[in-house]
């Protein structure tokens, strides 16, 4: 099952990048592991903790944590889902990892799917990842993280339920984030002044971006930079798509995905310049027909919760990315009346496209009442957002956009191979559109990110927006880790002393990042139109930061390793599936399922190969045996790999798709 991020939409290998950039995983089911509960400790708040070798992390509230032996063992508040912190002695990583598993005993052991090599990193050295192979329907993911500092291994083990890993994967972050050997103390930029970046600085971005491009197999990447009020550098690396030779350029129009939810914020912070709204209005009261779950949540709904990924709603994309042929606005925004929060406002970090998209849709209808809610946002944002900063090629209309200078979408086919992406799929934030569906180039973006470098002033001096609101954007509403928040379409980070801010937006075959640094006046965009770009873009930040402060040169090497990892995990995957699907298991489907969420499957075959069709987009898929016995089918169009219908036996079988907190059941008809 694909899954997904802060950035909005991307393909199932994604889960590499996390691995190398982020040490975690993604969770599983309860009552696996020993009982960690038994004279565990109940943290009240996030705490600072060491492992049994001296090793610091933070624990965080909520969690029990308990020691037994080596282990370090913390336990999420659902239960069943835990990280293991364990000190071992070994001659290489795997002695190390098997010593770990042996102080913290499942009562199910997995195969193991891939090891994957990192480079080393914050005082770790000989640093591996190991994957391993669990059934879908135990909704459980596990791995081991090998980590060695000062003649030690440090193992860590995640083994969560799905459920609980996407809900408290701030959380798991926040263990990660401050993992570091015992004395070892994080190199930082605080304090120091940021070189001025001149041609040789350039041509470092510049060459880290080329080798990243070809590590990774992204066609085509466009780069731009500002500084003290001026464009430095705006050009592009590679082409616009595999086979041509047009290369991208400063002007070429990517999809810019989540990067439009803070052009909608912004439009927002206008709204409240103006005195329409306040961030604290409740919705109701500028839409009285929003709803949200049940009322007394409603009735909790300010402007500021649209957009803060602090409402604990959790991802709920599969009835957009499904059924979208048909839906509006209005359906869109009606939709979250049947949506439920899985957490408290403010606890936690969870991510919804369609509460963001209601945000725009709002903002547009406060300026716009007798208009459509599609329409009012589309007008709205034009008057207030695109037209005042001079962002002429952005747009929304996505065949003006493909019928000038833009950058096809690319991703990965089912053996590895860079290839057209499917783009049928990335219609489908059209209905909830103020999440994502802007088309933009550097040229306009860097026009955005000046103004926030200003402070709401344009060039010349001309007050754009107020300062406190715009500002109000980048308030932390929720912790994403020790060292990030999320504001309102904004996130902010202080990994190493200095504040950058920025934000992240992946779709099939697009995945890019805008940047500033508003203590240094420095900023940056990039965009990228192939799978996995965000690894171009994540190795950016780092990079800039490298070039701007005379950093540690760690990004090229994490980058480097992050292309392997994605290339190894599709390598591993791919063992896995069978394609064409295994004709005896292909034959036993029906012709056509349904489900009242996510519309009908129609079940066909061309030649050889079995075709999923959704209606609004369509592939073959492969199929897969668990280690459980269990039988799976996966799609294999590029971009959309990874979407995993599970089978229910029966006489004519069902199928069952889900996500990490929901599940959806196709019947046959």
């Amino acid at each position: 099952m694909p899954p997904f991020t802060a950035g909005l939409f991307v393909s199932a290998s994604l889960v590499a990048s996390a691995l190398v950039t982020a040490g975690g995983w993604n969770p599983a089911a309860a009552g696996h592991g020993q009982a960690a509960t038994a004279g565990a400790e109940r943290l009240t708040a996030d705490t600072p903790r060491t492992t049994t070798a001296g090793n610091g992390f933070i624990a965080p509230s909520g969690w029990s944590i308990v020691v037994r032996g080596p282990a370090t063992i913390l336990e999420a508040p659902e239960g069943g889902s835990r990280l293991a912190l364990i000190d071992v002695q070994g001659a290489d990583a795997e002695a190390a990892v098997t010593a770990a598993w042996a102080a913290y005993p499942p009562q199910t052991r997995w195969p193991l799917k891939v090891t994957n090599d990192l480079p080393d990193r914050d005082g770790w050295s000989r640093r591996r990842q190991m994957s391993y192979q669990t059934s879908p329907n135990e909704r459980r993911d596990v791995a081991a993280f090998a980590l060695y500092a000062d003649g030690q291994w440090t193992v860590v083990i995640y083994d969560m339920a799905q459920d609980v890993g996407e809900k408290r994967g701030a959380q798991v972050s926040l263990v990660f984030d401050r993992l570091l050997p015992k004395g070892y103390t994080r190199e930082t930029f605080a304090g120091k002044k940021a070189h001025p970046l001149d041609a040789a600085r350039i041509a470092a971005l510049g060459a880290f971006v080329e080798a990243g491009r070809k590590a990774t197999g992204v066609p085509g990447v466009s780069v731009g930079l500002v500084q003290d009020g001026k464009t430095v550098f705006a050009g592009g690396f590679g082409v616009r798509e595999l086979g041509t030779s047009t290369p991208v350029d400063a002007d070429s129009l990517y999809m810019i995905a989540s990067n439009t939810k803070a052009l909608t914020t912004l439009l927002l912070a206008r709204l409240v310049d103006q005195h329409k709204i306040t961030w604290d209005t409740p919705v109701t009261t500028l839409l009285p027909s929003f709803r949200l779950g049940d009322e007394a949540t409603t009735r909790q709904v300010l402007v500021k919760h649209l957009i803060c990924a602090c409402t604990g709603l959790p991802r709920q994309d599969f009835e957009w990315l499904f059924e979208f042929k048909d839906l509006t606005p209005e359906r869109a925004v009606a939709a979250l009346g049947s949506m439920q929060p899985t957490s408290k406002f403010g606890e936690m970090f969870q991510y919804s496209n369609p509460l963001a998209g209601a945000a725009g849709f709002i903002g547009g209808h406060v300026l716009f009442p007798d208009l459509d809610l599609g329409t009012a946002y589309d007008r709205a944002m034009q008057e207030q957002v695109l037209t005042p900063l001079g962002m002429t090629s952005t747009t929304f209309d996505y065949a003006r956009a493909l019928a000038g200078n833009h950058a096809a979408a690319h991703a990965s086919d089912v053996d590895g191979h860079p290839a057209v992406a499917a783009m049928a799929i990335n219609y489908s934030i059209i209905p909830v559109r103020p999440a994502g569906a802007a088309w933009s180039n550097v040229t306009d973006m860097l026009k955005y990110v000046q103004m926030e470098l200003a402070q709401g002033n344009l060039p010349g001096g001309v007050r754009y927006v107020a300062k406190a609101p715009l500002l109000e954007r980048r308030v932390p509403q929720v912790p994403t880790g020790k060292d990030s928040t999320y504001g309102m379409g904004l996130s902010v980070d202080t990994t190493y002393g200095v504040s950058v801010v920025h934000h992240g937006g992946d779709m099939i075959g697009f995945h890019s990042d805008m940047i500033w640094l508003p203590d240094h006046n420095v900023g940056a965009v990039i965009l990228t139109n192939g799978d996995p770009g965000w690894l171009i873009r994540g190795g950016f930040r780092r990079k800039l930061l490298e070039v701007l402060f005379d950093g540690r040169p760690e990004a090229d090497a994490q980058l480097a390793a992050g292309a392997k990892t994605y290339a190894e995990q599709l390598a591993a995957e791919r063992k896995l599936l069978t394609v064409p699907a295994e004709p005896a298991l292909a034959g036993t489907l029906a012709a056509r399922y349904s489900n009242a969420a996510l519309g009908e499957i129609a079940v066909s075959r061309n030649g050889a190969a079995t075709i999923f069709d959704f209606g609004e987009w369509k592939s073959e898929v492969g199929s897969r045996t668990n280690p459980d016995g269990s039988v799976s089918f996966l799609t294999t169009e590029p971009g959309l790999i990874g979407f995993e219908f599970v089978v229910v036996k029966g006489q004519t079988p069902s199928l069952i798709l889900r996500d990490a907190q929901h599940e959806y059941r196709f019947e046959p008809r």
